[in-house]
């Protein structure tokens, strides 16, 4: 089955993952089941009301659904009773009744809309991150990506998205086998169970057990070769790495070109390595730069990633724009509030003549009908004569922007390092050979 993230299709469906857009920071994922017979239909409640999982499939991605009553758990139709007609399928309104509660729309998943509404297991690496991070893994199609510390699965999906150039399955199905390309996969490795076997879970309802490998596994002490059995494991030749763990330096000795128990390495080594750990704790990033350098990592780097998203919006200031929404009601000149002045003297002219009106009135014929109105009328007035001066919504206030006032994602330290390829003289040969020397004299 196509991953829908991967190859998303052009409208929602039964048994498959959809977001859930609530709010701009709110999304939910949701796995749409159809209806069984003689089974309660399957709900998604939202604090925008209850919306019954066939309102959702089949849907254009994007749509826009609007909430359905609900009532005991169950979504009420328009149709109480079921005629015998809809039972053999000849017709009748099955329809739900809508709800006035709110809207919901649906939206294809992503590896960014997951990290934004997925089950927190651990500490999450967010999109301002992991984008930064495949960008210096050269994380591309085709690229065999270790992952130590797999977490709730944010840069599992995201790293799954940048080495994906094809299923294995249908390389393998090729007749010229001299033709097959390599197919990018990541190497997951985590260690403890129920979040591994989580992850494993999520990863084959998503579609995508064909290009993550996850794994239980202590990476400090047994590596990173794939297999369960010691004495049949294989190098997955990975060119990139991802460690997202507490101890990353433990880790840095199994990722050398030549293993001390003389095991395979698990790195390429027609191809340079690329490293990333994600620490916390300046202590963490000294004592892994410090293994880096004993194992012969270059170029090692360190990296802070603060993302601040930009707002921007329009501000409305004055008086006249009591109610209206994001409005700072105050004077926005000196002649604004001296106006505003001279209105609340009128105002209170207005009223007291309207009390002695109403006083004499009463005298004479016991009500106050009278007065009320003349009130209402000058109160209308003077609304107007505010009003008068007001330009379209659309063209007051000032465009301001300006940046979030505090990070919302988890901040770590980004440590980055290149492992060169084993170049012998035999390769520097071979490569003068193929490549001589113009300068040099025959």
């Amino acid at each position: 089955m196509p991953s829908p993230f991967l190859n998303p299709a052009a409208s929602t469906a039964a048994d498959g993952l959809a977001i859930v857009h609530l709010r701009r920071d709110n999304l939910m994922p949701v796995i749409l089941e159809a209806q069984e017979a003689d089974k309660e239909e399957k709900v998604t409640t939202t604090r925008f009301g209850s919306f019954p999982h066939s309102t959702l499939i089949d849907q254009p991605w994007g749509s826009q659904i609007v909430a359905s009553q609900v009532h005991g758990g169950r979504a009420k139709k328009s149709s109480t009773k079921r005629k015998a007609d809809e039972a053999l399928g000849d017709g009748g309104d099955t329809s739900f009744k809508s709800a006035a509660s709110g809207f919901i729309h649906v939206l294809p998943p992503t590896p960014e809309s997951w990290t934004a509404g997925l089950p927190h297991r651990t500490q999450v690496v967010y999109t301002p991150d992991y984008s930064y991070i495949l960008h210096r893994l050269r994380a591309r199609p085709g690229t065999t990506l270790i992952e130590a510390g797999s977490g709730s699965g944010s840069f599992t999906h995201a790293a799954a998205r940048a080495v994906f150039n094809g299923y294995p399955s249908s390389s393998s199905s090729s007749s010229n086998k001299k033709q097959r390309r390599r197919m990018g996969k990541v190497c997951s490795y985590e260690f403890h169970e129920q979040r591994a076997g989580k992850v494993r879970d999520e990863i084959k309802d998503h579609g995508l057990e064909e290009v993550v490998f996850p794994t239980h596994r202590d990476v400090y002490a047994d590596g990173f070769l794939l297999g369960d059995d010691p004495k049949t494991r294989q190098s997955p030749k990975a060119t990139a790495i991802f460690l997202d763990l507490p101890a990353p330096w433990l880790a840095i000795k199994h990722l050398v070109r030549s293993p001390a128990d003389g095991s395979v390495s698990p790195l390429d080594p027609s191809s340079p390595a690329y490293i990333c750990t994600f620490s916390p704790c300046m202590e963490q990033v000294q004592k892994t730069i410090s293994m880096l350098r004993q194992h012969g990592w270059l170029n090692i780097s360190m990296v802070e990633v603060n993302h601040r998203r930009i707002e921007v919006r329009r501000e409305y200031y004055g008086l006249g724009n009591e109610g209206v929404r994001r409005a700072i009601v105050f004077p926005k000149s000196v002649d604004e509030a001296v106006g505003k002045l001279r209105l609340e003297e009128a105002r209170q002219k207005e009223y007291r003549k309207m009390q002695k009106g109403n006083s004499n009135t009463q005298q004479k014929d016991g009500t106050g009908a009278g007065a009320e109105a003349e009130a209402a009328g000058n109160d209308d007035a003077l609304k107007s004569e505010v009003e008068s001066d007001q330009v379209p919504l659309y063209a007051q206030g000032r465009l301001v922007h300006r940046t979030e006032p505090d990070l919302k994602t988890h901040t770590s330290y980004l440590v980055f390092a290149i492992l060169p390829r084993v170049w012998s003289d035999e390769d520097e040969r071979k490569c003068r050979e193929t490549w001589p020397s113009h300068d040099s004299k025959s």
